[in-house]
């Protein structure tokens, strides 16, 4: 396991700051983060003071502020950064300069080569910046990994993804090209891209497309890929925002046998299925109810402490956005 040399040793209990006060925040990062026996919410910032003091009530922190530099200067260990993405790149890269752990909303930024710099700033302050890929962190995926990796249903033939839901445009973030970079490709389709590396490995995009479908808005409400896995077998994925009444399920195809995941893309803390065929053994089922944003804030927080590596590194989400950016310009 790669191991980061700190700046200064974290004490045992970390002291953590958010950015960025939406509704993810308030109604699914928070009460996660307040389940961690390890670390305490310190401090809140915010462009628009009035929702910072009120985050700042609502769970209990210490501050509230609407100066990033003042924030940072207040007495943190650690961000994480939940505003919109087009301010990931000036926000992490001040946060890294101030000595400060960072786990970091996806996509990481709004271009590859803002992301690359905020990597380089990150590891030139020897400090580790994360992203918040949440999927990679549900047991059954893990679970999931883990039959790949032993070749339980032979060698990988395919692996499809299906993120769907309907979002109809409106004055959010995610539909200004300026603030999101793009719509369901930056905000689903990268959670896809990085499930499909998990399990089966680096890749590469064959072809795919990125267009509007249904709503007429500036920002894309569709994007499917077809990719190539270095280690052989195939991958794909679609996501969008204009689907009423989805289906959203995993698909893996072995020589040996297929593992089909329902209930878990695009549900949280509900209880998933996995159902596994293998030749000559019939079907078998497993169902597992997990909050992912609680495991994924647990290994984070070890990895602080511990100055090790967490699961998902700045290089994640820096090859995820090459992917995504590839795939934009097919």
């Amino acid at each position: 396991m790669n191991t980061i040399r700190l700046r200064k040793q974290i004490p045992r209990k970390l002291k953590w700051g958010v950015v960025g006060c939406g509704n993810f925040l308030e109604n699914t990062f928070l009460p996660a983060f307040q389940h961690l026996k390890k670390s305490k919410l310190v401090s809140v910032y915010s462009s628009n003071m009035q929702r910072a003091a009120f985050i700042k009530k609502k769970f209990n922190a210490e501050n509230s502020f609407n100066d990033y530099k003042q924030f940072l200067s207040s007495d943190i260990d650690v961000v994480y950064i939940s505003s919109k993405n087009s301010d990931h790149y000036q926000q992490v890269i001040d946060a890294a300069n101030a000595g400060k752990h960072i786990l970091c909303e996806k996509p990481l930024s709004i271009t590859f080569e803002q992301a690359k710099e905020m990597v380089e700033v990150c590891e030139k302050n020897k400090v580790i910046l994360t992203l918040n890929y949440v999927m990679r962190h549900h047991p059954i995926i893990k679970k999931t990994k883990e039959f790949i990796d032993s070749k339980l249903i032979g060698k990988i033939v395919s692996i499809s993804a299906k993120f769907n839901y309907d979002y109809q445009p409106n004055d959010n973030f995610r539909f200004k090209i300026s603030d999101s970079g793009g719509g369901a490709l930056r905000d689903l389709g990268t959670h896809m891209i990085d499930l499909l590396r998990y399990l089966g490995g680096e890749l590469n995009i064959v072809g795919g497309a990125v267009d509007n479908v249904i709503y007429d808005s500036k920002v894309d409400d569709f994007a499917a890929a077809l990719v190539k896995f270095d280690n052989g077998g195939y991958g794909d994925f679609n996501v969008s925002f204009n689907v009423s009444e989805p289906v959203n399920r995993i698909e893996i195809l072995g020589h040996k046998g297929t593992i089909v995941i329902d209930n878990m893309i695009g549900k949280r803390n509900s209880a998933s299925k996995m159902i596994i065929s293998l030749k000559n053994e019939g079907k078998k089922a497993f169902r597992r109810r997990a909050n992912r944003q609680l495991f994924l804030l647990r290994d984070v927080q070890h990895a602080f402490l511990k100055n090790e590596s967490p699961l998902i590194t700045a290089h994640d989400g820096l090859i995820n956005m090459e992917l995504m950016t590839k795939l934009e310009m097919k």
